[in-house]
This record gives structure tokens, C-alpha cells and sequence, in this order.
């Protein structure tokens, strides 16, 4: 019988959902055996606790545990982290080196943003899993490794795999037994929960008396849809604690630390996520094409219902006409200018820039917990800033 209170208390888990409870007893469930785990959902809901309670639990407790970030490490250095190089066999191998696999042996590799991973390392890694050997770059020599492999991702796989971002042999070879973590909106029993938890961390931590909340900044925080999970509501917490010189927290302070939360703070979480374009752009720019598109044709069948051109028929005749422009009230056709979408992208990405600059100014700079406020990776954050020069422009 699991006792999911002590778990909690070992591995300072907060919260009584459900499906948190569920997740635990999964983990518990799968650790005594050698089969791999994937753990899905968004960033900063917690998932990095899964795998220590496997680890925890299994026979190889006593082994390595070793978690790797892999959408932190440079595309070009991932196969050396993970298996290791031999001396001389790229510049700046000046020794021989042992890679995570290698240290790892009889214990466990948590690979958290594995759909991070290059397509070749995606090959490497698949062989690890299905034969337990691996070869150091550079090398000619087969290793052989024993290690547990859980991984952890916020991107859907399934569609990676369906734009070629993702091998399908490898997702099935991870996936052996799924964990999903759901986010902090739909646990919003935790929310409060969690807040307690980490005021009276911050106040043992900064020696001073803990923050509380009056009952309307309570409904405010657990009203909130919290896009950084977890990790936002202590860093907002943390923030709080060490600003306000006012201990009971009211809804309209609060409300200056909760990030104003646009439709578009940004566009699309990862690269998976677009299919036959080149870029973000190109496919915002089909997106409100195809908006164009529905509100013309929208538009055309106001304008003939005024007319009395209501039956069906009549509709689906004029909808595949040419769409000629689009009428206004006084029948009188609008300039075609008012049908490109350029100038709604730019708007568009000048939203998107003011949403980062504003998480950017919140966390002082700090990419990190900025990018899983916005619910992006931290290479894509990285990516955005250069492209709007938002480092340029927070320096002005």
C-alpha cells in the first residue's frame, strides 16, 4: 500500500488533485521495474519530481542520478554531454571524456525537453534504449551502459513526429509507461495550497513574518490561469515576499505582480508546432489569411441576407464565387488595402514583443523563469529577444 502523505512529505510535494495523486501512484507503481517513462505537460508544472520518486524507489536508488536540461545545451555539444569524446576528436577535446551514460552506469538519466534533442542524437539515444551501447564521439569502440532513462517533455509528440521533429520509434520506446502532469489551472484546490507553502519558505528563508492574502486576493490567485505553473506562482510569491512591506496581501497588489495575459504572448511553444513553413512568420501570415478569408465570406453572406438572398442554395452559389471586396453598410466596397494582412502581423508581433518585454522587466532579465512565465523554451526566448532586440530596447 502506497502512503502517498509520506511521499509528499519526502519529496515536498504540495497539493491533493487527483490526477497529481494519480501520478504519484504511477510512479510508484513503475519504479521497481527497469521500464521507461515519459512524462508530458507544461513547463513548470513539476515534472522533474517524478522521476526522483522513481529513482527513489527502484533498485538503482543506491546508483547515479543525473538529470539533464537537454534544451539547454548547444546542438553542437548535446552527443559529447550525453556519450562522451574521445581526445582530439573536435576542437577543444583536449581529453578524453565520459559522458552522462557512462557515469550514469546502474542508475538513472532523467532527459527533461527531450524533444529538444537533434535528430542524430534522437538516433544515438534509441540505440541506448534498445541494446544498452553507445559510442563516444570519435571513438570506434562500443560501450555498454545500464541505465534507466525517464523523459519529460511540454511539447506533443505526436505532432513533432507528424513534422518530422521527432523519430516515432523513439517516442514509442520512451513512452513505455506515460505520466501526465496537469497544469496548475486545473488543480486550482493546490493553487492556495502551494502559495502557503512557499510564503512560509520565503519568510523562514528572508527572516521576516510570512505574507498572507485577504479573501479577495485569495479568489484573484486562484482565478488566475498561472501560463508558468507552478514555478510562476513561487517566483510571484517569492517576489511578494521580499517587495511589500504590507504582510496582508490585498487583490490590488496582487494584481501588479500577475502578468496581463494577451491571446498572443507567443505565438507557438516550439518548432514542432509548424508544418511546411520556413518560419513563424510565414505561418502567422497564413493564419490571418485564412482569417481574411472566413470574415469575407462571412461578410458576403450578411450582405446578401440583406438583400434577401437567405436560401441555401443562393449561399452556396455566392461562397463559391471569386470573393470580390468586402461591403460595408453603405454598399460601397472597401479599399483593398483593408484586405492585407501585413500590417495585422506587424501589430501582432508588436504584441508579442510587448508581452516579452514586460515578463522580461518582471523577472529582472532572468531568461529563465521569463521563458517558462511565457510558456516557450529558453532557446526560443533567446531566439525572440535577438530577433526584436529586446536587449537593445530594455537598455534605453
Amino acid at each position: 500500500m502506497i502512503d502517498l502523505q509520506n511521499i509528499k512529505q519526502q519529496f515536498d510535494v504540495i497539493g491533493s488533485s487527483p490526477s497529481l495523486n494519480r501520478g504519484i501512484d504511477i510512479a510508484c507503481q513503475v519504479a521497481p521495474t527497469d521500464l521507461s517513462v515519459l512524462i508530458t505537460g507544461e513547463s513548470g508544472t513539476g515534472k522533474e519530481v517524478f522521476p526522483k520518486i522513481i529513482h527513489k524507489f527502484s533498485s538503482r536508488k543506491h546508483g547515479q542520478y543525473i538529470a539533464v536540461n537537454c534544451g539547454a545545451i548547444p546542438e553542437g555539444t548535446i552527443d559529447s554531454e550525453l556519450f562522451g569524446h574521445e581526445k582530439g576528436s573536435f576542437t577543444g577535446a583536449v581529453d578524453t571524456r565520459k559522458g552522462y551514460f557512462e557515469v550514469a552506469d546502474g542508475g538513472t538519466i532523467f532527459l527533461d525537453e527531450v524533444a529538444e534533442l537533434p535528430l542524430s542524437t534522437q538516433v544515438r539515444l534509441l540505440r541506448v534504449l534498445e541494446t544498452g551501447e553507445f559510442i563516444k564521439v570519435g571513438s570506434s569502440k562500443v560501450q555498454k551502459t545500464n541505465v534507466r532513462i525517464i523523459a519529460a517533455t511540454n511539447v506533443n509528440l505526436q505532432e513533432a513526429i507528424r513534422n518530422g521533429r521527432f523519430r516515432e520509434d523513439l517516442y514509442y520506446r520512451l513512452n513505455t509507461v506515460p505520466i501526465t502532469v496537469t497544469p496548475l489551472r486545473d488543480r486550482k484546490d493546490d493553487i492556495y495550497l502551494l502559495f502557503r507553502k512557499f510564503a512560509s519558505d520565503f519568510a523562514e528563508k528572508y527572516r521576516m513574518p510570512s505574507i498572507t492574502l485577504d479573501s479577495e486576493a485569495r479568489l484573484e490567485l486562484e482565478d488566475y490561469p498561472w501560463p508558468g505553473n507552478v514555478r510562476q506562482l513561487k517566483n510571484v510569491t517569492e517576489q511578494i515576499s521580499v517587495i511589500e512591506h504590507e504582510r496582508d496581501v490585498s487583490k490590488e497588489i496582487l494584481s501588479k505582480y500577475l502578468p496581463v495575459i494577451n491571446n498572443l504572448p507567443v505565438l507557438y511553444q516550439n518548432r514542432e508546432d509548424i508544418k511546411n513553413f520556413a518560419s513563424e512568420r510565414e505561418l502567422l501570415y497564413k493564419i490571418l489569411f485564412d482569417m481574411r478569408n472566413d470574415v469575407n465570406e462571412l461578410k458576403k453572406w450578411m450582405y446578401k441576407l440583406s438583400k434577401g438572398e437567405s436560401s441555401v442554395r443562393e449561399y452556396n452559389k455566392f461562397i463559391n464565387e471569386e470573393p470580390p471586396l468586402i461591403y460595408n453598410e453603405e454598399e460601397a466596397p472597401l479599399p483593398r488595402e483593408n484586405l492585407h494582412g501585413a500590417d495585422k502581423v506587424q501589430d501582432l508581433q508588436s504584441q508579442e514583443k510587448e508581452s516579452i518585454r514586460k515578463v522580461l522587466k518582471q523577472f529582472n532579465n532572468r531568461r529563465k523563469p521569463a521563458a517558462e512565465a511565457l510558456g516557450i523554451s529558453e532557446r526560443t526566448l533567446y531566439r525572440k529577444i535577438k530577433e526584436y532586440d529586446i536587449e537593445e530596447f530594455e537598455n534605453e
